[in-house]
């Protein structure tokens, strides 16, 4: 296919993560070629602008934009459209992938990294692995998981890996941010189960580039410190006011999201394992 040139990835959903995504791959030893999509025309000049051969393309939930065939001529996909459930419903993110399954069919391309989310597991009250949530009865999300399954369905086609990443935060998303002079929150005993996004652009580029060729990963920090310790940390980071606490019988349910699979598969290290450390910048 592409063999006599670079490799080309496609990026559907080039926002927060995907456009560093785009970024990081430009620079990469790999020399890849990206192609990048967005939903908002007046983005297209900023992806062309770093690089990016730029689409216009949404899902709503069938599929529109211009030119947008051009995403489907890569070696790569990586599929990155947050599933908006409050605001669309719970059906519409699983149409919106059944019709990105169906341009794929007909695409020639060699492997799939979808970005999934660890609201897929219910609170169990102790560490949750993949294996803990296999079909949507299983899931406080079961459109998640159905959608999850859909794009599994392109197996037989293309390698097929599906990525559920804990709560993503760096840079401007500092957990403080959300928190800061907040009275009397009832969930500080709670573990967090966050990732650094300069973590999840490596993982991806890591899978792009060796051969994993399916499965379901979790993508989250090794380590869980409590929120009130990431909250206060954060805070006193920025100077902000701390938010106060209720010392409560710590019977809010929990789940602790473990990403051991993925370290044992890939050798993966991670550049933040400890969410008291992250990186932010205002």
């Amino acid at each position: 296919m592409h063999n006599t040139s670079s490799p080309t990835v496609s990026i559907i959903g080039c926002g927060w993560l995907g456009l560093p995504l785009a970024k990081h791959l430009l620079t990469s030893q790999e020399h890849y070629k990206v192609i990048g999509s967005t939903t908002t025309p007046s983005k297209l000049e900023l992806l062309s602008a770093a690089g990016i051969t730029p689409v216009l393309f949404s899902l709503d939930p069938e599929p529109k934009g211009t030119h947008y065939s051009t995403l489907f001529h890569s070696d790569f996909i990586v599929v990155d459209i947050p599933p908006r459930l409050a605001k669309q419903g719970e059906d519409f993110h699983t149409q919106q992938v059944k019709h990105l399954v169906e341009l794929i069919k007909n695409s020639e391309v060699k492997q799939i990294i979808y970005i999934s989310s660890t609201s897929v597991y219910p609170e169990l009250n102790r560490e949750v692995r993949e294996e803990d949530v296999l079909v949507p009865e299983q899931s406080p999300v079961p459109s998640m998981v159905e959608a999850e399954l859909i794009m599994n369905g392109l197996q037989s086609k293309c390698d097929v890996v599906i990525l559920r990443c804990g709560g993503l935060m760096g840079y401007d998303r500092i957990p403080g941010k959300y928190v800061r002079g907040k009275k009397n929150l009832t969930t500080g005993e709670l573990p967090v189960n966050y990732v650094h996004r300069d973590d999840v652009v490596n993982v991806i580029t890591y899978l792009l580039k060796n051969p994993v060729k399916k499965g379901v990963f979790n993508v989250v920090a090794p380590q869980h410190p409590t929120r009130k310790m990431v909250y206060e940390a954060s805070c006193r980071q920025f100077g902000w006011e701390l938010p106060t606490f209720l010392e409560s019988e710590s019977n809010e349910p929990y789940k602790s999201v473990s990403g051991d699979k993925l370290m044992a598969q890939t050798g993966y290290s991670y550049l933040f394992p400890d969410p008291l450390s992250f990186f932010y910048e205002m």
